[in-house]
C-alpha cells in the first residue's frame, strides 16, 4: 500500500475538526499530568511494517519497565486518521501518544487543546533540536514550542522504469531528467515513442495533500529549500512558484501527464514511466520493475546533493487527555533512540528525522544500497506550513493549481497570485 497518500483529512474534516471545542478530558490538571507516571495506551499506523516495529518496541520497553507498562493498538478504524484523533480529542479519549501525527493536522490538534507542548519537558527542546538538527525547525508552531516530535519521513523523488527508458531509445543509466527542458525532452520521447502511455503521471485529484507529490516538491527544489509560506507570507506566487507551475503545465498540455484519474498505480501498471515516490516504493516495485531513481527535476539542474524535496513525514503527538506524561515523554524518547531509530529503518526503510542519517547508520545502507539516495535526500526536505489553517492553506493552493495547471484554465499567474493572497490571509488567522 502506498504511503504516499497522506491520511487523508478532506478540506470539509478539517473544517468540522476547527469548529471541535477545545477539550483535553481527564480529571488531573495539565501541571499533574506532567509529571505523573504509570501504565499509558499508544496507537500506531496500520502499515504492516510499522506495525511489527510497533509491536516489538512496545515489548522492549514494557519488559525494562514493570511499573509503567504500554498498552498499544492500531489507530482506530474511520474515514481519515485525522477524523478519528480529533474525535478522540474531544471525547477526552485520545491516547498518550499517536505514532502516526501528520504535520497538516497538528496545528488543528493544537488549536482544540489536544496536544502537549513537547517543549514543557525540562528536556524537550534540547532533545528534539539535538536529535533532528536544523530540520526540527520546520516542526515548531508559528508561536513557538514542539507539539509533534519530528519522527520519519519520506523524501520524495523521481522512480522511472529502466526498460521504458530502454524501449524509447534513451540512457536507462544517465536519463536526462535534471532540467525542466530535458525532463519536458525525454518525457515527449517516452510518450511518442510508445513506451508509456504518460511519461509520469502524478494523481490529478483536488484533495490538498497532492501538492506533495507534484508543486511542492519542485518547489523546494527550484528555491533551495523555500517553505510555501515564511514570515507569515505565501512564497509561491514569484519566479520560482510560477517557473514550477509552468513546467507541471506544459506535461499536462502536451499530453504528456494525463488529466484524468487513472484507476490503480500508473507506475506499476505500466500507464506512466516515471512517478513521484518516497523510499517506500523499493519495496513495493523493486521486484517487478527495473526502476531507478533521480532528485525531482529544476529549472537549471541543481547538484543531487543540493537539491531539496518534501519531507513526506508522519510524527508522533502527545495528547493531553494524558494522565501519565512523564512516562509518555520517557516512551516517546525511548522510541526515537538510536536504536529504536535503527530498528525503524531497518524495518521500514522509512527515514528517521535524525541528523546526520547515513553517518549514524552506515552499516544499514552499505547494506541496502538502494536507500542511500533518500537517506542522503532526507538532509534537505521541506514541510507543509505551519498552523492551525494548514490544510485549508493547501486546499486553496490545490485549488488554483489543480485549475490552472491540470485543466489549463484561466490565467495562471493570476490563480496562483489569488491563492497566495488566500494564504498569506489564512497565515495572518495562526
Amino acid at each position: 500500500m502506498q504511503r504516499r497518500t497522506l491520511i487523508a483529512a478532506t478540506a470539509t474534516a478539517a473544517a468540522a475538526l476547527l469548529a471541535l471545542t477545545a477539550c483535553s478530558g481527564g480529571g488531573a490538571t495539565q501541571t499533574d499530568a506532567l509529571t505523573s507516571r504509570g501504565d499509558i495506551t499508544i496507537w500506531y499506523s496500520n502499515n504492516e511494517q510499522e506495525v511489527v516495529w510497533a509491536k516489538a518496541m512496545v515489548d522492549a520497553w514494557n519488559a525494562e519497565n514493570p511499573d509503567e507498562q504500554i498498552k498499544a493498538q492500531e489507530i482506530p478504524a474511520g474515514d481519515s486518521s485525522e477524523e478519528v484523533i480529533g474525535a478522540a480529542i474531544t471525547a477526552g479519549t485520545a491516547p498518550c501518544l499517536v505514532f502516526n501525527t501528520a504535520p497538516s493536522a497538528v496545528g488543528q490538534f493544537q488549536k482544540q487543546g489536544g496536544l502537549v507542548d513537547l517543549a514543557s519537558f525540562e528536556d524537550g527542546t534540547s532533545y528534539i533540536e539535538e536529535r533532528s538538527g536544523d530540520s526540527a525547525q520546520q516542526y515548531q508552531a508559528p508561536e513557538g514550542g514542539y507539539f509533534q516530535m519530528p519522527w520519519k519521513s519520506n523524501p520524495v523523488m523521481i522512480f522511472y522504469n529502466k526498460d521504458k527508458f530502454t524501449q524509447a531509445g534513451l540512457d536507462p543509466e544517465n536519463p536526462a531528467l535534471s532540467t525542466y527542458d530535458d525532463f519536458l525532452a525525454t518525457s515527449k520521447t517516452l510518450v511518442e515513442s510508445g513506451a508509456a502511455q504518460f511519461a509520469i503521471n502524478p494523481s490529478p485529484t483536488s484533495q490538498f495533500f497532492q501538492v506533495g507529490f507534484d508543486f511542492l516538491p519542485l518547489f523546494a527544489a527550484e528555491t533551495g529549500g523555500k517553505g510555501l509560506v515564511e514570515d507569515g507570507e505565501a512564497t509561491f506566487a514569484g519566479e520560482e512558484g510560477l517557473a514550477v507551475a509552468e513546467f507541471w503545465k506544459s506535461l499536462y498540455d502536451q499530453g504528456l501527464s494525463g488529466r484524468e484519474e487513472v484507476q490503480g498505480d500508473a507506475f506499476a501498471d505500466g500507464v506512466s514511466a516515471m512517478s513521484i515516490v518516497g523510499p517506500w516504493a523499493i519495496a513495493v516495485y523493486g521486484d517487478d520493475i527495473n526502476w531507478g531513481s533521480v532528485p525531482v527535476p529544476t529549472s537549471a539542474g541543481i547538484a543531487p546533493e543540493e537539491t531539496y524535496t518534501f519531507s513526506d513525514a508522519k510524527n508522533v503527538g502527545l495528547y493531553s487527555a494524558c494522565k501519565n506524561q512523564a512516562t509518555a515523554w520517557d516512551v516517546l524518547k525511548f522510541a526515537t533512540s538510536e536504536e529504536q531509530d535503527g530498528q525503524l529503518l531497518e524495518l521500514t526503510g522509512q527515514m528517521p528525522l535524525r541528523a546526520n542519517l547515513p553517518d549514524t547508520y552506515p552499516d544499514y545502507f552499505e547494506a541496502n544500497p538502494a536507500y542511500t539516495q533518500f537517506g542522503d535526500q532526507a538532509a534537505r526536505t521541506v514541510e507543509v506550513p505551519a498552523g492551525s489553517n494548514t490544510v485549508e492553506m493547501m486546499q486553496d493552493l490545490r485549488d488554483a493549481y489543480t485549475k490552472a495547471v491540470i485543466s489549463g484554465e484561466g490565467d495562471l499567474e493570476e490563480a496562483m497570485k489569488s491563492a497566495a493572497d488566500s494564504v498569506t490571509a489564512l497565515a495572518e488567522k495562526g
